[in-house]
């Protein structure tokens, strides 16, 4: 049975977990039926983070135009572009043993591609959710329910893994940004053409 969390709470993962190395974190959602006359491409990405919150380099980034961390501790497995269909939207796998000792901290994050052309928003999308699935058993233990509390972003910073005394734990944020992808990288530290 999944631990289902709420926003801002935050549970052990490894800890009552032991064996957990290989993690798929998947992302889902579902867009309001209307007619924005264009397409909705929801992206999922991961931002790999020092102890100051923001990525060494830009190769921390991971999402559609950088599939592989380096290391190959985190790795998206490919573009959605529709969102159509049951269960994850897009996944993206963990190998906790394999994340650089420079690495503290990969938040996970949603964002609309083009939204600002296109004119969308997370108001028009419901039933998103993060979960993470022990890769090696299959069995799902975290489950966060965004709920539908957001209107005008355009971009939002779903969840948070993170090293603390020697233990990785997981932290439900929630929270949204305006300014979408450009935004997120700007506050982790990315360099937008």
């Amino acid at each position: 049975m999944p631990i289902s969390l709420s926003k801002g709470q935050k549970v052990d993962l490894t800890k009552g977990n032991p064996g957990l190395k290989k993690m798929m974190v998947g992302l889902g959602w579902d867009v309001n039926t209307f007619d924005s006359g264009a397409d909705f491409d929801l992206d999922a990405a991961a931002f790999m983070l020092g102890e100051t919150g923001k990525c060494p380099t830009e190769k921390e980034f991971v999402f559609y135009g950088n599939l592989k961390h380096l290391s190959e501790s985190v790795v998206h497995m490919g573009d959605n572009l529709t969102g159509e269909g049951e269960g994850d939207d897009e996944q993206i796998l963990v190998d906790l043993s394999k994340v650089p000792e420079n690495v503290s901290k990969i938040a996970f994050t949603v964002t609309i591609y083009e939204a600002e052309q296109r004119r969308q928003n997370f108001g028009q999308v419901s039933n998103a959710y993060i979960r993470i699935v022990d890769e090696t058993t299959g069995q799902e233990i975290i489950r966060y329910d965004l709920g539908e509390d957001f209107s005008i972003e355009t971009a939002v910073v779903v969840g948070e893994l993170y090293r603390y005394n020697g233990e990785w734990k997981f932290n439900a944020i929630g929270s949204g940004f305006q300014g979408g992808l450009a935004a997120l990288c700007g506050h982790y530290g990315i360099e937008v053409a």
